[in-house]
């Protein structure tokens, strides 16, 4: 068996190394087997840097993470009963114990239905790809030494991903690895087996059996790697797309005119992701590459003299993400962030007319917020041609959009705007109760104050209502 004794010893992993042995001598001490699993064995022979420990015991799991817990001067641990599985809370990475054992599923569910105490090499064998199942041994004796029953070091070197199991078993037993073999391709650049990817594509409905909080957690783990699209084009080829993101999957081969963008819309808007990986390590904003062209497919239009049109699809785009937030069950302050730079992503390049007012600008930055620095990453991210001579024209003409901003930011406080009347003095004055029309009366006070007509002070505001309301005969 390799040993990996001396990649413990290099100073990233000192606290990880210290942890290890002391979990080591417990073991010693208490006669039970202990092994690091998992991903930690794949990122140390990888030497990439690790955020959680997984410990295996053939033994009693939570009784063993109890006595770790005290030798180590922590209180409390996190026990699940049902697996035997325990949380040590930690300050510099999260360390989880667990009883080695096998599980049983039912057809309708990825929980398991039955749990059993096994051997290490079998618990192994239930786990999702080889590369995943190795255990690193680190009883005295054998210090070091990998448990490779499944082959997953070789695997490793050749970047592929396969199934310790008949693929078919791993994935009918959780459906979830069928995403995560996308995720990892993604993440370490692999290549996934034929067998294993013919699997997916058999059972790509079976994703259904589980929760959208999963489905959501995964996807995004996605769009976090160095180059999203691997994973994304998994997802499409697999037929996985087409159930948990069928919005997406419907662009693609759905021609477009190539001037600015790819001729499909499905390739255009990944090369965007991938572009904004390259510009951010936000997620929002890779969200928003993946989503900002969601309508396109429902405004496609064929112009005799402009070709393919896809007028009001950032309109459309952003109703449409109220369904797709519901469905993968986003947080109200992601689903709004991607609304709002779906709704503005075309508005930027617009500017850069040199007849474009003050007050237009003033408008963009007011509507874009705190989101306008990324509003302007997903704009350049947007640039996907591929004539250099047109990626040096765009890149400049954003350059001199956000000249204008400074501008406009130099003479008023844009960027800090706030509305001098509120919704309370309005319903007032007017004799209304609140709805609507309140929300309409108060933004043609703040239009007024954008375009330049009124100052932005409570009392111009005030007497702009007044006149408002006599006109309008209220």
């Amino acid at each position: 068996m390799p040993n990996i004794a001396k990649i413990l010893e290099q100073p990233i992993y000192k606290h990880i190394l210290d942890m290890i042995r002391r979990a080591g001598e417990l073991g010693k001490k208490e006669n039970i087997r202990v092994y690091v699993v998992g991903g930690v064995v794949r990122d140390l022979i990888l030497n990439k840097k690790i955020q959680d420990l997984d410990l295996m015991v053939e033994g009693d799991g939570i009784l063993f993470a109890q006595k770790l817990a005290s030798i180590i001067g922590v209180k409390k641990i996190v026990p699940f009963k049902k697996f035997g599985t325990a949380l040590i809370p930690n300050k510099l990475f999260q360390i989880e114990i667990a009883t080695s054992r096998i599980e049983q599923y039912k057809e309708g569910s990825r929980n398991p239905s039955k749990i059993e105490v096994a051997s290490i090499i079998e618990d192994l064998r239930r786990r999702d790809f080889t590369i995943n199942s190795m255990a690193l041994d680190i009883n005295s004796e054998n210090f070091g030494e990998v448990l490779d029953p499944f082959n997953g070091m070789s695997d490793l070197k050749a970047g592929l991903l396969k199934t310790p199991l008949e693929p078919d078993k791993t994935f009918s037993d959780d459906p979830l690895r069928m995403m995560r073999a996308a995720y990892f391709s993604s993440k370490l650049n692999f290549k996934i087996d034929t067998e294993c990817r013919n699997s997916i594509i058999r059972q790509s409905e079976r994703i259904k059996i589980v929760s959208w909080e999963r489905i959501r957690d995964e996807f995004i783990k996605i769009l976090k790697t160095p180059k999203p699209s691997i994973g994304l084009v998994i997802l499409q080829k697999t037929g996985l797309m087409s159930i948990v993101f069928p919005e997406i999957d419907i662009m693609y081969d759905m021609k477009q005119s190539p001037e600015w963008h790819h001729k499909d819309v499905f390739a255009h808007t990944l090369q965007v992701v991938d572009n904004s990986a390259r510009l951010t390590d936000k997620m929002q904003i890779r969200f928003a590459a993946l989503v900002h062209d969601i309508a396109k497919p429902r405004t496609r239009k064929i112009d005799p003299k402009k070709g393919y049109t896809f007028h009001g699809h950032d309109a459309i785009g952003e109703k449409m993400l109220d369904k797709v937030a519901k469905r993968m069950r986003l947080s109200n302050e992601l689903s709004n962030y991607l609304k709002k730079l779906t709704l503005l992503h075309l508005r930027p390049i617009a500017l850069v007319k040199s007849e474009v007012t003050d007050s237009a600008v003033r408008r963009l930055m007011v509507s874009a917020g705190e989101e306008l620095e990324d509003l302007m990453t997903l704009c350049r991210a947007d640039i996907t041609t591929k004539n250099p001579k047109l990626v040096s024209k765009y890149l400049n003409n954003f350059d001199i959009v956000e000249q204008k901003m400074k501008t406009v930011l130099d003479k008023d406080s844009a960027k800090k705007f706030q509305s001098p009347i509120r919704g309370k003095e309005i319903m007032k004055i007017f004799g209304l109760q609140e709805g609507k029309e309140i929300g309409l009366i108060k933004k043609s006070v703040e239009e007024a104050i954008l375009d330049g007509n009124i100052k932005n002070t409570h009392e111009a505001a005030k007497k702009y209502l007044m006149k408002y309301k006599n006109d309008n005969k209220y």
